[in-house]
C-alpha cells in the first residue's frame, strides 16, 4: 500500500465558530448550541440530555450545522477531548460554537471525509495536536496548527475502504445506542403509568386514601435502599493499571482511557461494584444509572444503592430517576451542590402491594438487562474498532 506524507493545511480548510451570547441560553428550544462536552474521547457525536443548551436568539444562518458536517473539539473542555472530530447527525438543529472547528473545504482528491474523521482521532494526530496546544488550565488548539500536523494517507479509494470498514462498527453502536434508549423510555414510561399517573393493573377498582391506592405505602428511600457512600481515594492509590475507579464521568459515560485505577492496594469489599448495581451520584450533578461495565471501585460521592428486597430493584433504580429535581431541590453548598443522607429520609416513593410489585418487576427485568446485553455489545464493538483503527490507517492490515 502506497501512502503520501502530507499536512492537513494541503487539503481542507477550518472555520472559527460563532460567539453565541450567554443571556439567550435555556433549557428547552429548537436549536443546540454545541460544546466541546458534545464529542466523546475517542471521537463521535453524542447528546447529553439535561445539559445541553438552547439557543433563543437570533441565529446566523452560516453558523447552523448540516447533517454530514465534520466538527472539531478545539477546547479540551475535558480530558481527551482536544482534536476529537464528530459528524452532525441531521439538518437545521445544531449551532456552530466559537470553541468548534468546521471542515468548510476540503479537497476530496486527497482526503475523504469519513477517513479524515477517523484520521483525527488516531493517536498520532491527537498527540501533535496535543502537544501544540497553549493555555495552562484549559488548553486551546487552532485552525493553523491544525493545519501543520502531518499524517500519511493512502489513496482516496482505499481511503474510502478503510472508512467503510470501521463505519460498519460504528453503525452498529449506534444502533444499540438507539435500541437502550427505545428500552429506558420504555421502562420509565412504566414506571410513570403506574406510579404518578396510578394507571396499574386493576386501577379502575381500587379505593384511595390521600391520593395512595389501598394496600400502597409511600415510603422513604433510606427505608426501601442502602444507600453507601463511595471510597475516599488518594492520589497515591490511583494509577493506570488494576481495577476502574467510577467517579461521576464514568458514571454518566463508562470508563475511557482516562478513567483512573487502583493498583492493587487493599480497598474494602464494600467499596467493589458489579454490572447490574444500582449507583447514584450526590454531589456536582446528581445522576443515576446502573453499572453495565464489569467489576470496579467506587469513588466518594456516590452511592452504592442497595434494594433491601430483590423485587424493588426495578422500582429502587426508576423511582430514582423521577425524584431527581425532588433531590436537588434539597441540594446545599454554593460551588459544589450536593444533597445530604437526610434527603434520602425525606424524599418518598410510593411502594404498591407485594403482587404488584412483583409483576412490576416482571415487566421491568428484562428491559433493564436487555440494556446491560447492549451496552456489553457496545463495549466488545468499541474495543474491536479501536484494535482496528491503528492497523488499517498504517498500512499493516491491507483493505
Amino acid at each position: 500500500m502506497k501512502f503520501r506524507e502530507m499536512e492537513l493545511g494541503e487539503a481542507l480548510h477550518i472555520k472559527h465558530g460563532y460567539a453565541f451570547k450567554g443571556q439567550f441560553f435555556s433549557d428547552a428550544g429548537t436549536h443546540i448550541v454545541l460544546t466541546p462536552g458534545n464529542f466523546n474521547e475517542e471521537g463521535g457525536f453524542r447528546l447529553r440530555p439535561g445539559k445541553d443548551r438552547y439557543y433563543s436568539g437570533n441565529i446566523p444562518e452560516d453558523f447552523i450545522l448540516g447533517e454530514g458536517d465534520l466538527i472539531v473539539a478545539m477546547t479540551e473542555q475535558g480530558p481527551g477531548l482536544l482534536g476529537s472530530s464528530a459528524i452532525i447527525p441531521e439538518d437545521g438543529h445544531y449551532l456552530h460554537n466559537q470553541r468548534l472547528g468546521l471542515v468548510n473545504h476540503l479537497d476530496e482528491s486527497l482526503l475523504e471525509k469519513r477517513f479524515l474523521y477517523y484520521l483525527f482521532n488516531t493517536r498520532p494526530v491527537r498527540g501533535q495536536i496535543d502537544g501544540s496546544a497553549s493555555g495552562t488550565k484549559v488548553r486551546h488548539t487552532a485552525p493553523e496548527r491544525i493545519y501543520r500536523v502531518k499524517v500519511r494517507i493512502p489513496d482516496v479509494l482505499v481511503q474510502g475502504k478503510i472508512a467503510s470498514i470501521l463505519s460498519a462498527y460504528d453503525d452498529l453502536i449506534e444502533n444499540n445506542r438507539r435500541r437502550i434508549q427505545l428500552l429506558e423510555q420504555a421502562a420509565r414510561q412504566l414506571y410513570q403509568e403506574w406510579f404518578v399517573r396510578l394507571r396499574f393493573p386493576g386501577h379502575e377498582h381500587a379505593k384511595t386514601k390521600n391520593g395512595v391506592p389501598e394496600g400502597w405505602e409511600k415510603r422513604s428511600f433510606s427505608d426501601i435502599a442502602t444507600f453507601m457512600n463511595g471510597y475516599a481515594f488518594k492520589p497515591t492509590q490511583l494509577g493506570e493499571s488494576g481495577l476502574p475507579v467510577v467517579k461521576i464521568p464514568e458514571l454518566r459515560d463508562g470508563p475511557t482511557s482516562k478513567t483512573p485505577k487502583n493498583p492493587g492496594d487493599t480497598i474494602p469489599d464494600k467499596y467493589a461494584i458489579n454490572t447490574g448495581d444500582i449507583l447514584f451520584s450526590w454531589s456536582g450533578t446528581l445522576w443515576v444509572n446502573i453499572w453495565n461495565h464489569g467489576q470496579a471501585l467506587l469513588n466518594q460521592h456516590l452511592f452504592k444503592v442497595t434494594p433491601n428486597d430483590p423485587n424493588l430493584r426495578s422500582l429502587v433504580y426508576l423511582a430514582l430517576i423521577a425524584a431527581l429535581d425532588l433531590f436537588y431541590n434539597q441540594t446545599t453548598g454554593a460551588t459544589m451542590k450536593h444533597i445530604r443522607k437526610g434527603a434520602l429520609e425525606s424524599v418518598t416513593t410510593l411502594v404498591p402491594s407485594t403482587i404488584l410489585l412483583k409483576q412490576f418487576e416482571d415487566a421491568t427485568f428484562h428491559m433493564l438487562q436487555q440494556i446491560s446485553v447492549l451496552q456489553q455489545q457496545i463495549e466488545r464493538l468499541q474495543q474491536a474498532r479501536d484494535l482496528l483503527l491503528p492497523r488499517l490507517m498504517n498500512g499493516e492490515m491491507t483493505v
